[in-house]
């Protein structure tokens, strides 16, 4: 499983551990993925996706994760996420018709 959030795409990145001499070696950042579960208004179901904590904030801030998903561009989530995605706005467009 690839150490990438869902939502919004942040994944490892690599940089240099800097010593007091100033020697560098490798090292990467991982991101603070957190493996939640979230609930879907529309869907009137939980959704399991894996994300990191700066978009559990998103989410929240967004409205909830139905508003996040329709509010972000699909270049930037997941396989999973566009399927849920999916799925919310076919129901969304459904309760109003």
């Amino acid at each position: 499983m690839p150490r990438v959030c869902a939502l919004t795409g942040k994944k490892v990145v690599s940089g240099n551990n800097v010593s007091h001499a100033v020697n560098r070696t490798k090292r990467t950042f991982q991101p603070n993925l957190q493996s939640r579960r979230l609930y879907s208004d529309a869907l009137g179901t939980m959704v399991r996706l894996r994300v990191t904590t700066n978009a559990l904030r998103s989410v929240d801030k967004a409205g909830g994760i139905d508003a996040f998903l329709l509010s972000t561009k699909d270049s930037v989530l997941s396989q999973d996420a566009l399927v849920i995605k999916r799925r919310v706005k076919a129901k969304t467009e459904a309760a109003a018709a």
